[in-house]
């Protein structure tokens, strides 16, 4: 799942007061996003006109908080700089500037009869649908304060009216994190309240943030610019939306589970079909048709700009093959009938020629990115060769909704060459190569010494040539990280790529890069990968395949033990074996176990929620110990602990 609520924004502030000042766009830089303006159609206003169509209510203050007075969501920082009135700064490329006003059009809307949505409250968008007697909600955003806030608007303005049923598009934490804050779990348990999901839906939200949760998590800070300030030389859009709200997450599991495409169900008198596309933009996913009010519900497999096959943050390599033929299929079911079709992300749009050509559009987007890739790969090409080679036609790449505000052809064409061929790139002085610090030192030993390669940096960095300055300047800091003329000229073009970009993400990683070169790699704060919604739907496996990662080999080393453990609340034993520096896990129990555990999966959820330690639970009974404690004293000294917090531009 997305890696949100890094930071509270309380402490993004008060980090930010402290970082050493942003630079002002250099005339390159200036030059380049002057040139966006002249190749990209800023004439065509129909994107803000499809933005503010039924249009009902706004608040004139869009600030969140929790519980303790924290503010979780606040859309008015960036009211401060972004406005539809407002030209792009020379900080930021006009594209970008472009989505993020359209993101900041906000309030509560009217889609089509019975159906409203509440944008600008989180990165994604909340959608009531009126049922008989109350809502319908899909994907309750990503916090349930958030999520609250919206339920409260909407009730202000069109009538108080209870949710009759809750619906997850996909596995990602921004569709179902603030599901706590419109729905009471008695009510979805007793039955009074659905809450219908495509098939895996548990497995894959709960799955995708442990094994490699913490790496993600702190990628994510680059990906989502957690430290960076609100202004125009700072964070200004995340491609999908704004920026990611920061309350708690949250999730309840489903009771309804869709299989396959075709699966119909009515829900307080709205009748809805199913197309099942696991395997898109995640591994399990569903678009929804409403027949009787010829609406489409897209989810998130379209929005108005080209989508991610690899995140920045860290994930498996998604299938754009697989993804333009769920495209197509939808077209086929419902491209004839279809006069609105509205989604997770961003405006719905209107009338189904307009509607059928955009679905078009961004099937062969990614159908383009593959087939085109593939093909260049076949001739001999790498990721990085392909990546500068490849091109959008004119017909996809001066559309909109196929510009790169959140994925990009450039990473998206090394992704799909990545799914098919890995991290080898045939050439046999990349199979074994030396580590990024190690070859730094003979790069910059070759190159003259630190302050030649200074001196040639710097003289490129006058010329513009960014990247290349980049690509030099790293090995100077990793070479010596105590190079502050290194790291300082680094920081410097980090930043005008940043002013460059048209994606959120790729301004993001290359202003966040540049402060941590200006200001040090944080310490405080850190990102919660696995909530306690999440930890309460790790199945037993799960847990035991990430406590496997978790092996300090040198102090497994040459131990061999056995472990039963009987789950009493699940009605289910495993045997956990260590041997070989390796943790490995069997329903088939060992007849003789150095130790035995008996214990309720509630109280292991307690243990690595730490509300409980695990000597206390032993001592009081909750958890009952046979055999060898001192086997269960060195299984738990030899698991490793994460630093969130480790170094990524300088070594």
């Amino acid at each position: 799942m997305r890696q949100f609520g890094v930071l509270g924004l309380a402490m993004l502030v008060a980090l930010s007061a402290n970082a050493a000042d942003p630079k002002d766009a250099t005339k390159a830089t200036i030059d380049i996003n002057n040139q966006v303006k002249e190749d990209l159609p800023f004439s065509d206003k129909k994107d803000f006109e499809n933005a503010q169509k039924g249009f009902i209510a706004k608040q004139d203050v869009v600030t969140i908080k929790n519980e303790k007075g924290d503010v979780v969501w606040d859309l008015e920082a960036y009211k401060k700089y972004i406005g539809l009135d407002k030209p792009s700064p020379d900080t930021v490329n006009p594209s970008l500037w472009r989505n993020a006003q359209l993101n900041m059009i906000n309030g509560l809307f009217e889609v089509t009869d019975g159906i409203y949505q509440v944008r600008g409250y989180d990165l994604s968008n909340i959608t009531f649908i009126k049922g008989n007697t109350g809502w319908i909600v899909f994907d309750p955003l990503i916090s349930q304060e958030t999520a609250k806030a919206a339920l409260d608007f909407i009730n202000k303005e069109l009538g108080e009216r209870p949710v009759t049923g809750v619906f997850y598009s996909h596995s990602h934490i921004d569709h179902f994190g603030g599901v706590r804050g419109i729905v009471d779990e008695k009510d979805v348990t007793s039955g009074k309240v659905p809450i219908v999901a495509s098939l895996g839906f548990t497995e894959h939200a709960v799955s995708e943030n442990v094994i490699a949760g913490n790496a993600m998590g702190r990628r994510a800070v680059y990906m989502y610019g957690a430290l960076l300030p609100r202004n125009e030389k700072g964070g200004v859009n995340g491609g999908l939306g704004q920026t990611t709200s920061t309350g708690v997450a949250t999730m309840i599991k489903p009771t309804d589970i869709i299989k396959e495409t075709g699966e119909e169900r009515t829900i307080d008198g709205v009748k809805m079909v199913f197309q099942y596309t696991p395997g898109t933009e995640a591994p399990t996913e569903m678009n929804i048709w409403f027949p009787d009010k010829k609406a489409l519900w897209m989810a998130e497999n379209t929005t108005n700009t080209m989508h991610n096959i690899l995140t920045l943050r860290g994930a498996q390599v998604r299938d754009a093959l697989k993804w333009s033929s769920y495209l197509q299929e939808t077209i086929d079911m419902w491209g004839d009938d279809v006069e609105v079709k509205f989604q997770s992300h961003h405006w719905p749009m209107w009338g189904q020629k307009d509607i059928v050509q955009y679905f078009k559009k961004q099937r062969d987007m990614y159908k383009y990115t593959h087939d085109q890739t593939v093909r260049l790969m076949n001739q001999g090409y790498i990721g990085s060769e392909i990546s500068e080679m490849i091109e959008f036609p004119d017909e996809i790449g001066k559309s909109w909704s196929s510009r790169g505000y959140y994925g990009t052809l450039r990473h998206n064409s090394r992704a799909v060459y990545q799914r098919y061929m890995g991290w080898y790139n045939g050439n046999p002085s990349d199979l074994n190569n030396l580590p990024p610090a190690d070859a730094a030192v003979k790069y910059v030993e070759y190159m003259g010494g630190e302050q030649e390669a200074i001196k040639k940096a710097q003289a490129d960095f006058d010329k513009g040539n960014y990247r290349w300055v980049a690509e030099v300047l790293k090995h100077v800091v990793f070479a010596n990280p105590e190079s502050e003329s290194g790291k300082a000229l680094l920081a410097d073009a980090y930043e005008q790529m940043g002013y460059q970009a048209e994606s959120g993400p790729w301004r993001s990683v290359y202003l966040q890069g540049a402060y941590e070169l200006r200001n040090g790699t944080p310490s405080a704060g850190g990102t919660t990968t696995a909530s306690p919604d999440i930890i309460k739907n790790m199945p037993p496996e799960m847990l035991f395949d990430y406590l496997a990662v978790r092996i300090l080999p040198e102090k497994a080393a040459g131990k061999a033990f056995a472990m039963n453990l009987n789950f009493t609340d699940l009605d289910e034993k495993y045997t956990l074996y260590v041997e070989n520096s390796v943790l490995n896990h069997t329903k088939k129990l060992a007849e003789k176990p150095d130790v035995s555990l008996e214990l309720t999966k509630a109280v292991l959820d307690d243990v690595q929620l730490g509300n409980i330690t695990l000597e206390k639970a032993i001592a009081d009974g909750t958890i009952k110990l046979d055999g060898d404690p001192n086997v269960l004293k060195d299984f738990v000294a030899m698991l490793d602990n994460f630093n969130f917090w480790f170094n990524i531009v300088t070594p």
